[in-house]
């Protein structure tokens, strides 16, 4: 028997394959509990369509990722602090300081996407990477002065 699944089935496969199982299986288990369907032709095409619809919408969101990643990777931000004689920061730099000072230019983003190992504490030039979805990472430039 071939059925399309319905939801992630351990050991079987993922949302939309078409697997074959048997009869016993899909009858008793797959199809009562909504896990999967009949693959018959009126639900191939379905499925069919609703991958194309899905494959549309990630490139449209990938599309919108990049123009925003473009915008992020142009936007530097510049912090002037004070500092000591060993260019250590009397303070720090967190992820938050960073989205409150793009969200002042115009430019907002969430910054528990911002991939850092901890706060910046000395005086230089970073780049922070940030994680916009649809496999689109961007680069935000940050410059700590001394004040």
């Amino acid at each position: 028997m071939k059925v399309i699944l319905q939801k992630d089935v351990a050991h079987l496969g993922t949302i939309g394959d078409l697997v074959k199982v048997k009869d016993g299986y899909g009858r008793n288990y797959l199809l009562p509990r909504g896990l999967a369907v009949l693959a018959n032709e009126s639900n191939t095409r379905q499925l069919n369509h609703q991958k194309r619809l899905a494959q549309t919408l990630a490139a449209k969101q990938k599309a919108v990722s990049e123009a925003y990643a473009k915008t992020i990777n142009s936007t530097p931000v510049a912090f002037k602090l004070e500092a000591g004689e060993d260019e250590k920061l009397f303070g720090s730099v967190t992820s938050r300081d960073i989205a409150e000072a793009l969200s002042a230019k115009g430019v907002e983003i969430d910054r528990r996407k911002m991939t850092m190992d901890g706060a910046l504490k000395e005086i230089g030039s970073f780049e922070i990477p940030v994680e916009l979805g649809s496999g689109v990472t961007a680069n935000i430039r940050v410059l700590i002065e001394k004040k």
